[in-house]
C-alpha cells in the first residue's frame, strides 16, 4: 500500500509569495459505505435466541432477523479466540496463529497465539480506507503473556487496528466487577448502584459513534461490540432472573423436543430435521433428585436472564443507531463465537473456577447458594444439559466439531442493501467469509501489501450473494475443522468428522470418523461411513490436505499441559519479583509464579500513630486467591480456598508504628498443602496450617499492590481496601523449581467428566 503523506504537489520557492501550498487529499471511504457492526456473542447454542427457537425473550434480535436475514448454515470454529482471530482477519484460525484459545498457545506457526502482521485485519484494512475504528467489549486475542503494562502492545485492539477500545482482554470477567481496559491502560470499575459490563460496553459503543459522527457525520464506522454473555459466569439483573421462574422445571429433554417443534414451525430447519441423540454423560431429566432438578432449572433461569438483559443492550444500541439516522446504512452482522458450553460440566457451578482447578461441588452447597445465581457472590454455569437443549436439535457442544460446537447463529440486517427482509438463508458459510463480505459491499480490495508486509490471501468468500437471493447456490466448496484434535471437513453437501476421545495422549489413529450427507441430515442423525467407505476416505484425505496448507499441523490434543507452556520461556531461574503500589493489576500470566512452591512475601512498610490498614498484596479475589493485609492493627494473611474454604492466619501482636518489614512465609510440607507464618521485623507472629492450596488458577482476577478493587479474596474487608499507611514495596521470593504437574493438579478437570 503506497503512503502517499509526505508527497508534495506545490510549489516551494524562496519566499511564499513564489510558493504554491499544497494539501494531500484525506483518505475517504468509497461513496455510500455502511458503518460496519459485528456484534458478537459467546457460547450461545444455535437455539438459544428467540429467532432460532428458544423460548428465551429476544426480541431485539429478533428484531434484527425480521428486517433483516437469518443463516441456518452458518458456522464457526468451536471456541473464541480462534473464531475472533477469523472475523479479524477474514483467514482460517490455523492460518494466523490461532487455532486455540491465546491462553493455551504452544510454539507452533498455528498455535502461537500471534495473529502475524501478514494478516491485516479487518480494522487495519478499514481505517485505511476512510473508516473510523472502534472495539468494546470481549477482546480474548491478545497473547497472555503480552497482557501486563509491559506489553508489548501490538496485539492489543489499538495495535491492531482499532482507534478505541473499551472492554476486558481475557477470555471472561466478572459481569459485576470486571477487569477493565480503556484504550491501552487498565481503570476500575464505574462505581455506580447496578453496574453490569453490558450496560457499560453499550453506553461506550454509543458514546464513540457520538463522538466521531458529530465531528464528521459522512465519515462511516466500525465498531466491533462484543458481549461477555453468554459466557460464564452468567450474571443478570434480579428482574430479568424473576421473569423465567418456573419455565424451566419441565427440564432439558422436554426444552429440546420443543425447540424443534419451533424451529420447524418456524422454517429455521427443513421439516424432516431429526433430534440427536443425547450427548454421553449428559443424565436424563427424570433420572434427577428433585433438589437436582430445583438446582439446574435455576441455573437455566439465570441464563435466560442474562440473555434477555442482552438483548434489551442490542436493543438500545439499535435504537440509538435509528435514532440518529444511521440504521438503514449500518451493516450490522451478529454472531455467536461457537456453540453452547460444557464447560459447567454435568452438575453446574456456582464457582465456575473450581470447575477448572478439578474440585467438584456438592448439591448441597450449591443449593444452599441458590437464591444468590446471578449475582455478585457466584461466579455461575449452568449444567451441561442445558448445554445439549441450546445446541438443539444438534450433537455435542463448544470446542466439538460436530454441529453443536461450530453451527451457530448469523443474523444479518442492512435495510439499504437487503430487499427481502425476514427470509432464512441457508447457503453453507463459515466465519472467515464475513470480512471478505464486507470488503465486497464496501469495495475494497484488500491489499497484496500491507506496511510493507506481504499478506497471506484472505481465505474466506463473500457471502454478499445470498443477500438478494435465497435460491442462489452455496458458493463455498471447502471448509476443515479442527479443535482439541477433534476434527471435520466440509465438502460439496457431505461432513467428515471425529470426535477425539479426551486423555487420548495424542493417539488420533484410534479415532472414529463419522460420515454425514448434511445436505439431507441436518443434525448429523445418520452415519453413512459403512455405506461409503471410498467417500469417507476421500473426505479423509481433503482433511489432511487442508490441514497441511493451513497450519493445523502438528496435531495437539493436549489441554492441561498446556497452561504449564511458558509462552515463551520466562526466565526460569528467577526468583524475586518486585512490586510498587499504584501500578496497574498485574495479570495471572505475569505474577509471580507461587503455585505449589514454597514463598516468602516481604512488604516494606511505614505505619503512621494512630495504625494504617489494607491490602499490602493480593491475587485472586472472591471466588479463589492469596491476600496480605492489615485490619484492626493484626497483620492477616488468607488463602482463599475457591471460596470453600479460608485458611487464615493472624498475627498474635499489633503491627507496630514507625517503619517496618510485614512479612509471610509458606513452606510447602506435601503436595498444594504446607505452613503458612507471619512475620513482623524479622520475628515470627503467627502460624497455622494452610491444608489445601489453589491447584491450578485463580481465576481471571490479577494481583495488585496496596488495593484489591474487583472482589475481595477475604469476606473480611470490603473492596478496594486500600492502604492507608506508606507502602514502599513488595518482593516477593520463590523457592524450588516452578511447579509442572498437570496431570496432578487437573485430573479430569477439562475433561469430559
Amino acid at each position: 500500500m503506497s503512503n502517499k503523506e509526505n508527497e508534495f504537489g506545490g510549489i516551494i520557492g524562496r519566499t511564499y509569495k513564489e510558493s504554491t501550498s499544497y494539501w494531500p487529499e484525506p483518505v475517504k471511504a468509497p461513496d455510500s459505505s455502511p458503518n460496519v457492526v459485528f456484534i458478537i456473542l459467546d457460547d450461545v447454542g444455535f437455539s438459544q435466541i428467540g429467532c432460532y427457537g428458544s423460548e428465551i425473550e429476544t426480541p431485539n434480535m429478533d428484531r434484527l432477523a425480521q428486517n433483516g436475514l437469518l443463516f441456518n448454515n452458518f458456522h464457526t470454529t468451536a471456541l473464541c479466540s480462534p473464531t475472533r482471530a477469523c472475523l479479524l482477519t477474514g483467514r482460517n484460525h490455523h492460518s494466523v496463529g490461532t487455532a486455540i484459545i491465546t491462553d493455551l498457545a504452544t510454539g507452533y506457526p498455528g498455535y502461537n497465539g500471534r495473529i502475524p502482521r501478514s494478516a491485516a485485519t479487518i480494522a487495519q484494512i478499514l481505517k485505511e480506507n476512510g473508516y473510523n475504528t472502534m472495539a468494546v467489549g470481549k477482546w480474548h486475542n491478545t497473547p497472555s503473556e503480552d497482557l501486563s503494562a509491559a506489553g508489548p502492545y501490538d496485539h492489543w485492539p489499538l495495535g491492531m487496528g482499532f482507534e478505541r477500545f473499551y472492554g476486558f482482554l481475557a477470555g471472561e470477567t466478572n459481569q459485576w466487577k470486571p477487569d477493565l481496559v480503556y484504550d491501552n491502560h487498565r481503570i476500575e470499575t464505574p462505581d455506580r448502584p447496578g453496574y453490569h459490563v453490558s450496560e457499560d460496553i453499550v453506553d461506550k459503543s454509543i458514546g464513540f459513534i457520538l463522538d466521531q459522527k458529530q465531528a464528521n457525520p459522512d465519515k462511516p464506522a466500525f465498531l466491533w461490540l462484543s458481549f461477555g454473555a453468554g459466557h460464564a459466569p452468567h450474571h443478570a439483573p434480579k428482574e430479568y432472573i424473576e421473569k423465567y421462574k418456573g419455565k424451566f422445571d419441565k427440564g432439558w429433554d422436554k426444552v429440546r423436543e420443543e425447540v424443534l417443534i419451533r424451529q420447524k414451525e418456524m422454517g429455521v430447519v427443513p421439516q424432516d430435521t431429526e433430534l440427536a441423540p443425547s450427548n454421553p454423560r449428559v443424565k436424563p431429566w427424570d433420572t434427577l433428585s428433585d433438589d437436582e432438578r430445583k438446582l439446574f432449572a435455576r441455573m437455566q433461569e439465570v441464563y435466560a436472564g442474562f440473555m434477555d438483559h442482552t438483548d434489551h443492550q442490542i436493543g438500545r444500541f439499535v435504537n440509538f443507531l435509528e435514532k440518529i439516522g444511521e440504521l438503514d446504512n449500518t451493516l450490522i452482522m451478529l454472531i455467536s463465537d461457537n456453540g453452547a458450553s460444557r464447560e459447567g460440566g454435568p452438575n453446574g457451578t456456582v464457582n465456575e473456577i473450581r470447575f477448572f482447578n478439578a474440585v467438584r461441588e456438592s448439591l448441597e452447597a450449591n443449593l444452599e447458594m441458590i437464591d444468590e445465581l446471578g449475582g455478585p457472590l457466584t461466579y455461575n454455569h449452568y449444567p451441561r444439559g442445558w448445554a445439549q437443549a441450546g445446541n438443539s436439535p444438534l450433537k455435542r457442544f463448544k470446542q466439538n466439531t460436530h454441529g453443536g460446537g461450530i453451527r451457530d447463529p448469523l443474523i444479518v440486517h442492512w435495510p439499504k442493501g437487503i430487499k427481502n427482509k425476514g427470509q432464512i438463508r441457508q447457503q453453507y458459510h463459515h466465519v472467515i467469509d464475513l470480512v471478505p463480505t464486507v470488503y465486497d459491499i464496501i469495495g475494497i480490495n484488500p491489499p497484496d501489501e500491507f506496511n510493507g508486509i506481504q499478506q497471506k490471501p484472505i481465505e474466506g468468500i463473500s457471502m454478499a450473494y445470498t443477500f438478494n437471493d435465497g435460491d442462489a447456490s452455496t458458493r463455498k466448496e471447502m471448509q476443515y475443522y479442527e479443535m482439541f484434535g477433534h476434527r471435520g471437513l466440509w465438502h460439496d453437501g457431505w461432513k467428515a468428522v471425529t470426535y477425539h476421545e479426551w486423555g487420548s495422549k495424542g493417539n488420533f489413529d484410534d479415532d472414529k470418523w463419522e460420515l454425514y450427507h448434511i445436505d439431507e441430515d441436518f443434525s448429523e442423525c445418520h452415519d453413512l461411513a459403512e455405506q461409503y467407505p471410498e467417500k469417507l476416505k476421500e473426505m479423509i484425505d481433503l482433511w489432511w490436505r487442508e490441514a497441511e496448507k493451513y497450519q493445523v499441523l502438528p496435531l495437539d490434543d493436549r489441554t492441561n499441559e498446556r497452561f504449564y507452556i511458558d509462552k515463551p520461556p520466562r526466565d526460569k531461574d528467577r526468583k524475586t519479583f518486585t512490586y510498587y503500589p499504584d501500578t496497574s493489576m498485574m495479570p495471572s500470566s505475569a505474577a509471580p509464579p507461587i503455585r505449589n512452591r514454597s514463598h516468602f512475601i516481604l512488604a516494606e512498610v511505614d505505619i503512621p500513630e494512630g495504625s494504617a490498614e489494607g491490602v499490602l498484596i493480593a491475587h485472586g479475589g472472591r471466588f479463589a486467591g492469596y491476600a496480605l493485609y492489615i485490619k484492626d492493627n493484626r497483620l492477616v494473611y488468607d488463602h482463599n480456598f475457591l471460596g470453600i474454604e479460608h485458611y487464615i492466619v493472624t498475627s498474635e501482636i499489633d503491627v507496630p508504628a514507625g517503619p517496618s518489614n510485614l512479612g509471610f512465609k509458606f513452606e510447602k510440607s506435601g503436595e498444594h498443602q504446607g505452613i503458612g507464618q507471619l512475620f513482623i521485623n524479622g520475628q515470627k507472629v503467627g502460624e497455622a496450617p494452610i491444608a489445601r492450596t489453589i491447584p491450578v488458577s485463580y481465576g481471571p482476577e490479577g494481583l495488585e499492590i496496596g488495593r484489591d478493587t474487583l472482589t475481595p479474596v477475604s469476606e473480611n474487608y470490603t473492596c478496594p481496601f486500600k492502604f492507608t499507611g506508606i507502602l514502599k514495596k513488595v518482593v516477593v521470593t520463590v523457592d524450588g523449581e516452578p511447579h509442572l504437574d498437570p496431570e496432578g493438579d487437573f485430573k479430569a478437570a477439562m475433561g469430559e467428566q
